[in-house]
């Protein structure tokens, strides 16, 4: 009879009140509101229309229809993969935490809604318990409801091609497999990517790149060159990037010798040891058109540079038929300068057409030709005339030059004022008379003619008896006569 009251109160009615004395777990939820208990369907009701009793100790007390239960009547309605699961892998005793509610068999109470009283938290529990944030209920992968935008990190250009993992890495934490989804440093971009630069341009990397590709560089003009290994000097500064960075800007290019970017203008002419010598032996980067290349440096080549060569122009030697060449085979005079006595020079006097020679490299009317050298040695007079008296300038091809192939006879320079009286085997000697200093017969005898001089003639001027004549040669002095005669002076 004790047993009855905890039911029935007298009068033998059953109330609600003396149910919920014992099932307590009932009083919880409705008081929280959640669950089957606290919807409209049931708070109404009483528990026996539900759970009547007295029917044996093997009737099912709780009687739900599985296929048929509306379960968006209690705190968690199904959806997605929820929906298609068998209501007993979720009201299985090992997801009830509370141990009463665990030893009532087939009970539907005592689970959460919250996620990871069911599933495991992979997370373990760094972003919290609100699942629904990021997941679905189809699936947990993907994240279909995370929104990368809200994060603090909001992905743009690549960075929205780029699989998860490849930022989030899988780490172990507690002996488990964990993504890493919070503390990842993202202040600068190298906590992510290699430093190419190596810090030398600062840590951001937005300052010249964009999140759409490293090779696509922005606010160039304003780009600070010298902080890289090549600072931009000269004409270098005023040159295109792309002229430079051929493959792109994010290649980069040799830099340590000029012919890495230039054409080897002198076409091997410095060619030493198989390496073309840099550039930068002779150039700068203020112009190709400037040199450096000194006359001290010159000194060091095979060819000196003296006398009047100091004073000339690098082009006059070194540019020939429009184009420019510095390594010269030929260092004879005649390789630059014209031959200006058109070959009229014995080779014997003039070897391998060297024209120091003669000539000086101050100028060229500076000579000094040893004349005693050939058959015709300066002696007297001769010594105090110019090269030019006796070699005289001739038209040769539009050219002056001067002709050294000449007879060592007199009359050659001189006029025979004697219109040919004393040729004698085609040939005139007026040395035969006179010396080299002057026209004085000095060296004339008398003596040794067919009429030699004695008695009175030895005392009688020499026009007494060579009288000046004319006839169709000119007129001249007669010194030859065809017969000696008195009579031909004395009447």
């Amino acid at each position: 009879m004790s047993n009855c009251t905890k039911c029935h109160n007298i009068g033998g009615q059953v109330r609600n009140a003396e149910c919920l004395t014992c099932h307590t777990e009932i009083t919880q939820l409705q008081k929280s509101k959640k669950g089957l208990h606290a919807s409209a369907d049931v708070t109404g009701k009483k528990c026996i229309q539900c759970h009547s009793e007295h029917h044996g100790r093997t009737f099912r007390i709780v009687n739900i229809n599985t296929k048929s239960f509306d379960h968006s009547k209690t705190s968690f309605q199904l959806s997605g993969k929820h929906a298609k699961t068998d209501c007993y892998e979720c009201h299985t005793p090992k997801y009830i935490n509370d141990e009463k509610i665990k030893k009532h068999k087939g009970t539907f109470l005592g689970l959460s809604a919250t996620c990871n009283s069911c599933h495991t938290d992979v997370h373990q529990a760094s972003l919290g318990n609100n699942c629904e944030n990021c997941h679905g209920m189809e699936s947990f992968k993907p994240a279909i409801k995370f929104n990368h935008d809200k994060a603090r990190f909001v992905l743009t250009g690549a960075h929205l091609k780029v699989d998860c993992s490849k930022c989030h890495l899988t780490i172990i934490k507690n002996e488990q497999k964990l993504q890493q989804f919070k503390g990842i440093d993202f202040a600068n971009c190298s906590s992510c990517h290699q430093d190419f630069h190596k810090g030398k341009f600062g840590p951001k990397c937005n300052s010249c790149h964009v999140t759409e590709s490293f090779r696509v560089i922005k606010n160039l003009d304003s780009f600070d060159h010298s902080k890289t290994n090549y600072k931009l000097l000269g004409k270098h500064a005023s040159v295109e990037c792309k002229q430079c960075h051929t493959s792109g800007l994010h290649v980069k290019p040799k830099y340590e010798k000029c012919i890495d970017c230039h054409t080897d203008y002198h076409k091997g002419d410095f060619v030493k040891n198989n390496f073309v010598t840099d550039c930068r032996i002779c150039h700068d980067v203020k112009g190709f058109q400037l040199t450096s290349f000194t006359i001290e440096e010159h000194a060091k080549a095979n060819f000196k540079l003296t006398g009047a060569h100091l004073a000339v122009p690098c082009q006059s030697c070194h540019f020939k038929n429009d184009k420019w060449k510095f390594k010269i085979e030929k260092k004879e005079c005649s390789s630059c300068h014209s031959e200006v006595h058109g070959g009229s020079i014995p080779s014997g006097l003039l070897k391998n057409n060297d024209c120091l020679a003669c000539h000086t490299t101050n100028q060229w009317k500076e000579v000094t030709y040893d004349h005693s050298a050939t058959k015709f040695p300066l002696l007297g007079s001769h010594l105090n005339q110019s090269c030019t008296k006796c070699h005289v300038r001739n038209e040769f091809e539009k050219r002056v030059i001067i002709s050294f192939k000449k007879k060592s006879e007199c009359v050659e320079c001189h006029n025979d004022v004697h219109q040919g009286q004393f040729i004698k085997n085609g040939i005139v000697k007026c040395e035969s008379c006179h010396q080299f200093n002057n026209w004085k017969p000095e060296q004339f005898d008398h003596s040794k003619t067919s009429f030699p001089l004695d008695g009175a003639h030895s005392k009688v001027y020499c026009y007494k008896c060579h009288k000046q004549v004319a006839d169709e040669k000119g007129k001249y002095i007669k010194y030859k006569f065809g017969e000696v005669k008195c009579a031909l002076c004395h009447l």
